[in-house]
């Protein structure tokens, strides 16, 4: 659905991590901050002027940037200010659909009669962030969700832009083609391999030709970006499609026992969070990063839904044994594992059955031991000794 005005906000909280490091101590304040321990989880718009970005190692962050202060990550502080910032989305409109902790789009036609107009619902919920959780957002403005993404994303930082409608491409086309979604280093290779680098460029290109250089739906997509096509509206709540978790394992040789430990790890992390929101699932996703940078991933689907740790361990396994050649062959650096083909676990669960000598029925009572004396009471004995690893804070399911 296209809207004649520009009423979609992107609004999207400025170095997350490193801002609320830097509001939480003002020593920090105005300093180059990296979040990580060995690889970057984020980094204050002081530190990305060196050229410090997120994912690089914190040894190179250092080397680029030597004055900047490396800090341990506080997930839980993290969390509870992504609630505080999506307490001010919700007071700011009904309509609001979460991308990341950090970030959400939000229609407001619905409010312009009592709130004034996108500028100004804009100008205020910059002002409600900053004063009510302390931290900067940037909010790009326009009439789709593509152009106000890209509004935001050159905005930034503590900025807002709006894209009137009758300067939408002449906004769009003088941008690097990188600013197109789904263009990242392989595709924007190809792109600059032909001379193509703008936006506009790709606008002059015909959708056949694209196709035929990145595929039928890269190409379309591509195409219709290029000319601000972007239908999808803005929806508010919408049920996660997976659930995954991940583990960095470093740069030095991993013991396949170590690895098969990380696994046990992630998938408890993964089942227990389905079965808080209550999902089961039947496709289990094994992701693997390799020592050369290179990825891969592996997929089973279970015969039934579900959220038993041990079913679908058994599966993760499955597939960490076929990946075992390629990891021996070029290492690993990270492993990964997500349950996708989601479904309402408490109507699933309603047509299966339930045997209380089986996993479910154990699942089910450490669940109620973490509940009642925390997610740290009671673990496996593989685990015992090991550190949990991060856990990235998530939107809600």
């Amino acid at each position: 659905m296209f809207v004649s005005d520009p009423t979609v906000l992107h609004a999207d909280v400025d170095a997350f991590f490193a801002a609320v490091e830097q509001r939480d101590d003002p020593h920090l304040r105005g300093r180059p901050v990296i979040v990580g321990a060995w690889v970057v989880l984020a980094a204050s718009y002081e530190a990305k002027a060196d050229g410090v970005r997120t994912a690089m190692s914190v040894a190179r962050a250092r080397r680029l940037c030597p004055r900047a202060i490396v800090v341990e990550p506080r997930m839980s502080a993290y969390t509870e200010a992504s609630r505080a910032v999506y307490r001010v989305f919700d007071d700011t409109s009904p309509v609001v659909e979460g991308l990341s902790i950090d970030e959400a789009f939000l229609d407001v036609r619905g409010v312009r009669r009592l709130s004034g107009t996108p500028t100004e619902i804009a100008a205020r919920l910059r002002r409600d962030v900053r004063e009510r959780v302390g931290l900067p957002i940037t909010v790009g403005i326009a009439r789709t969700k593509f152009l106000a993404k890209v509004a935001s994303g050159v905005a930034k930082p503590d900025g807002l832009l709006l894209v009137p409608p009758d300067g939408e491409l002449a906004f769009l086309h003088p941008l690097p083609v990188e600013r197109l979604w789904g263009v990242g280093p392989v595709t924007a290779t190809k792109l600059h391999g032909l001379g193509i680098t703008t936006v506009g460029q790709v606008a002059e290109c015909a959708e056949t030709a694209l196709v035929s250089l990145l595929g039928r739906a890269s190409g379309r997509h591509l195409h219709a970006l290029a000319h601000n096509q972007d239908p999808r509206p803005v929806r508010s709540r919408r049920r996660r499609r997976s659930i995954g978790a991940q583990r960095a394992l470093g740069r030095s040789p991993t013991a396949f026992s170590e690895i098969d430990t990380s696994l046990v790890a992630l998938v408890d992390r993964v089942t227990r969070r389905m079965r808080v929101a209550g999902r089961v699932g039947r496709t289990v996703v094994l992701r693997l990063r390799f020592d050369d940078f290179s990825r891969a991933t592996r997929s089973y689907t279970l015969p039934h839904p579900t959220a038993s740790t041990q079913v679908i361990l058994d599966a993760a396994r499955g597939l960490l044994a076929v990946a075992a050649p390629l990891i021996a062959q070029r290492g690993l650096t990270l492993v990964g594992i997500a349950v996708t083909n989601l479904d309402d676990g408490r109507a699933i669960q309603l047509t299966l059955p339930f045997d209380r000598h089986s996993s479910d029925a154990l699942d089910a009572a450490l669940d109620e031991v973490r509940l009642r004396f925390g997610s740290t009471a009671i673990t496996r004995a593989v685990l015992l000794g090991r550190g949990a690893g991060l856990a990235m804070p998530l939107l809600p399911d």
